[in-house]
């Protein structure tokens, strides 16, 4: 049986990964592709990339194709164009970017550590709002909220 790291690490053999630090140098020269944020509505709302797009995970491959209450016309013309796939810690991107791949997306990364990492690394953030969150609030609003019935035992 695989569990989740196992489903992780096997698509990292497939999936190119881009640190925050080297992405946020081309990030703020406005060297920008499409960036695709696949947490949970809730999540993006409280803090995300400026210019990033929200697809949580569980629509999106319908996202990626025409036809569908939940097609994004600017993923499915993107099969050819730079995507850049983010989540919290770079988990669930590492998995997105591989379904794209086998969906015939030729220039999909993940966010090497997701928006934590991005965050850590004190680059641009936002709310819903479009105001500025500053790396201490976004700790705090990135903090892990595993309750103890949550935890192995």
């Amino acid at each position: 049986m695989k569990r989740y790291d196992d489903l992780v690490n096997e698509a990292l053999t497939r999936v190119k990964e881009i640190t925050p630090w080297d992405f946020g140098r081309r990030y703020q020269a406005g060297d920008i592709p499409l960036l695709l944020d696949i947490r949970e509505p809730a999540e993006f709302e409280a803090l995300r990339i400026p210019g990033s797009i929200n697809v949580p995970r569980g629509i999106l491959e319908q996202s990626c194709e025409w036809d569908y209450d939940e097609t994004v016309p600017e993923l499915v013309q993107g099969r050819e164009r730079e995507i850049v796939v983010i989540c919290r810690s770079g988990k669930r991107s590492v998995l997105a970017a591989d379904v794209m791949q086998q969906m015939g997306y030729t220039n999909v990364a993940s966010l090497k550590l997701g928006i934590r990492g991005w965050n850590d690394a004190e680059l641009p953030m936002e709310n819903a709002k479009g105001d500025v969150v500053d790396a201490d609030a976004g700790d705090e609003l990135l903090a892990s909220r595993v309750r103890p019935e949550q935890r192995k035992p």
